[in-house]
């Protein structure tokens, strides 16, 4: 990679093979969800990951590229770790975790589609700035629905 457009490429195959690979973790911590808003945060979130799929093949079809992934180590870690924790915690121990895990892959999410976004600002790729941030608000709103979650009915509990 040598100029912006080279990175900008790079991240967005990175951010896509993310968000497939979340495709398929996220039903598994939604089964290992057993307070019930925690689940259904992870099946709405599922569903959103989907559109989100949907709106990055747009994203690529803009800037005249074809949609494909490129191995994220980063998304492959933090998804690593949520498995290990599932594996090794229980009960409520178990809830604020998958909360804390979740939390970690949003944050990482949005510090890819903000980057993305203003990397496709200065590339003077328009569409793909507005869906890009249409994604980045989803992300956001996500990390917010977990912090309440956390904060209002788990955290305290535990």
């Amino acid at each position: 990679m040598k100029t912006l457009k080279d990175a900008f490429h790079h991240t967005l195959k990175d951010i896509y093979y993310a968000e497939n690979a979340l495709v398929k973790a996220l039903p598994k911590a939604a089964k290992a969800a057993g307070h019930k808003d925690l689940k259904k945060a992870f099946e709405d979130h599922l569903a959103e990951t989907k559109e989100q799929i949907k709106i990055l093949d747009k994203v690529f079809k803009s800037i005249g590229e074809k949609p494909e992934g490129e191995k994220c180590d980063a998304i492959e870690g933090l998804i690593k770790e949520t498995e290990g924790l599932i594996d090794e915690a229980e009960g409520v121990a178990l809830e604020v975790m998958l909360v804390g895990a979740a939390q970690a892959i949003e944050h990482y999410e949005i510090a890819r589609y903000g980057t993305l976004r203003e990397w496709a600002k200065i590339l003077g790729e328009d569409q793909a700035h507005d869906m890009l941030s249409q994604i980045l608000d989803m992300e956001k709103a996500a990390n917010a629905k977990l912090t309440a979650l956390a904060v209002h009915e788990l955290n305290e509990p535990a």
